[in-house]
Order: structure tokens, then sequence, then C-alpha cells
């Protein structure tokens, strides 16, 4: 499955799709379908108005993937830090003319769409990180002072995405980045002080969150407790994981989510809507393909001959499946709920497409991944 054949920098188009790596597309394109068919049942066995949008996104995004493959890694190299640029000005104007929805100030609106600046920047952090990280030596990793900039480049898009406010998507930064700094070499004592520090900043961390976000923790600690407030997402979420049982109620046969008692069955929530529905079997299948396609990038990544593209592709395929993870956690309630989607299943566009991107990315890693690249900032 995974392609071991030395290419040539000079190679053509032709080339290039050959060795594209279609079995990481076939795997993305599987999932995706998957989501089709829960947003086809969310909406009570319509298209609309979910599941006709997500399959155009889809299919955009698909064409863009593979034009973001046949791009020289090269290329993606030298516009690292200016992508990283252009994400944190989008953030600054999120956050002084961004579209408000559900709470939340996070979408730039250009009438015909609305984007999310927040879901590209994950992807421009991690691009600006593996740029860093190959200019620097493994040597200078034992100094505080070259993780200094990694730092910045991190703490910076958390610090206005926290203003949105979306501690999720904050989180998410934050994680991508420790793991691009721990795969760059850093030393372990740092992970320990740092988890220390974090741990004794806790109740501070506790005094500026919304107070939302600490119902949020409360009711992960005790959703018994307002079942039909705060708790309601969690506690509909169980019951409709629960029902479906081992092989599942049937396509279109999930009363919770027909009857709307789960809530954001669409979007936070569709795992639960599919294991309703097609049970046990179901869900580790799904799980099954995302474990397939984390595997398929840790082998890219594996096979890449420069550190930028291992990083890359690295910190890209751990992104994604912090975010299988995450969500899947949440929904079974064995985390809070911190609104993250699950990739390529729940409806959404910014998000759809962003995932494409990042695995667009991942197969240029691929194709070029004998590319000699510059050690230099």
């Amino acid at each position: 499955m995974f392609d071991t054949v030395k290419l040539n920098t000079d190679q053509s188009i032709l080339q290039k799709l050959q060795h594209l790596g279609w079995g990481m597309v076939f795997l993305v394109s599987l999932v995706a379908c998957i989501g089709f068919a829960a947003l086809y049942s969310a909406a009570g066995g319509d298209l609309n108005p979910w599941a006709s949008k997500q399959i155009a996104r889809f299919l955009v995004g698909l064409v863009g993937l593979v034009i973001i493959a046949l791009i020289d890694i090269k290329i993606w190299y030298r516009l690292t830090y200016p992508i990283f640029i252009v994400g944190f000005i989008s953030l600054i104007v999120v956050e002084a003319i961004g579209h408000t929805g559900m709470g939340a100030q996070r979408w730039i609106d250009f009438g015909f769409i609305q984007i999310q600046p927040s879901e590209f920047m994950k992807i421009a952090v991690v691009m600006a990180l593996a740029r860093y990280f190959h200019a620097v030596g493994r040597d200078d990793m034992r100094s505080f002072r070259f993780l200094l900039p990694a730092f910045v480049l991190i703490g910076l898009p958390v610090g206005l995405v926290l203003l949105q406010p979306d501690l999720g998507t904050s989180l998410m930064i934050v994680m991508a980045g420790i793991t691009m700094i721990f795969l760059a070499g850093a030393p372990i004592w740092m992970f320990i002080a740092g988890g220390i520090i974090t741990a004794a900043s806790m109740p501070v961390a506790w005094y500026f969150m919304h107070d939302y976000q600490k119902r949020r923790v409360q009711t992960f600690l005790n959703p018994e407790s307002d079942p039909l407030g705060a708790g309601y997402h969690i506690t509909q979420s169980k019951i409709a994981l629960g029902s479906g049982g081992i092989e599942g109620k049937g396509f279109l046969q999930g009363t919770q989510s027909r009857l709307n008692f789960l809530p954001e069955k669409q979007t936070d929530f569709i795992f639960t809507l599919w294991a309703e529905e097609w049970g046990l079997v179901g869900g580790l299948f799904l799980l099954f393909l995302m474990a397939l396609i984390f595997i398929y990038g840790i082998a890219i990544s594996l096979n890449c001959r420069h550190a930028f593209g291992r990083l890359l592709a690295m910190g890209l395929v751990v992104n994604f499946s912090l975010y299988v993870f995450i969500n899947i956690a949440m929904v079974m309630g064995l985390i809070p709920v911190v609104g993250a989607p699950l990739p390529l299943v729940s409806y959404g566009g910014t998000s759809m497409l962003a995932a494409l991107v990042g695995f667009g990315l991942i197969l240029s890693c691929n194709i070029h991944r004998d590319s000699k690249l510059p050690r230099m900032q």
C-alpha cells in the first residue's frame, strides 16, 4: 500500500500522479462518504440541507487536494512563513469585523461563503514549526533559547483564537504545537516541567474561563446534576450510543436523532448518530478507517528524507488524529464537550476544506520525499 519508489525532483505531472498515494485518497473518500450518509440520515432521508452541500465541498476540496499534492514541496517550504502571516492577519480581521454565530465571533463572511480562519491556522502553525525545526539542529533543541520562537509561533494564534472565544481550537493548536516540539527532539524534562506548570496554573485558568466553559467541565464531572440543561447533550448522546447495541437500529432508524432528542447531530455529535444506526460494528469500522489513515500518514512521514517533510506530515496526521480522538471521547462522555468536529464526517465547509488541504500537504511530502531542502530560516 505504501509506495517506496525513489522519485526525482524533476518528475513529470504524470509521474507525480502515479505516486500520489491513491490509497490515502481512497481512505479519505470512504470516510467522507460515511459522512454523506450520516448527514443524509440526519436530515430524515434528504440530501438537503446538509449532505448535498457537503458533497459539493468535498469534490471541490478533492481537486484542491490533488493540486496541493502535485506542487513541489520546495514551494510550500518557501511559502510557509507567508502562509502563517496571512493566517495570523485573518485572525485579527475576525476579531475586528468577524461574523458572530452561536455566541462566538469566528467567521469571515465573504457573502457567498463563510470562512473560519482558525481551522486553517492549525495547518499554518504546523507548517511554520516544521520549517523552523528543519533549520534547527537536534543538539540545539536542548537549549531553551531555540524553543522560544516555537512558543511564539504557537502562542500568538492561540491568544487570538481564545478571544473569539474558541477554547477547543486553542487547545488543539497547543497540543499540535507540543507534539511538533516533541518530534523535533526537545528533552523530556521540558515536558515534565511544562506539565507541572500547567497543573499549577489550573486555578488561574479556571478564573478566566467563560461561564459556559465552566458549566461544560462541571457537566463532565456530574452530567446527572442537570440532565435537562447543561447535561442534556451528553446524556442524550450516551442514550443514543447505548441504544445502538452491537448491530445498530438500521439506516434512517435512529430514534434519538429522528425524534430530535440528539442535539447538533450533523456536527459535533454525528458519530453518535452513526453509532446509533450502525451499532458497535459501524462505529468500530469508522474508527478502523481513521486508524488506517493515521498509519498511512505515519508511513509517509517516516519515508520522507528531509526533516521538513517528516515533521510536516507527522504533525498534520497527529492533528487529524487528535480531532478524531477528542470528538469521539467527547460524545462518549470521557472528556468535557469542547465543540470539536469529526474530521471529514461532521458538517462544515471550512473544516472539510482544511482537512483536505492538510491531506494534500501530506501527499506532497510523499511525492517529493527525496527533495533536498536548504537548512535556513
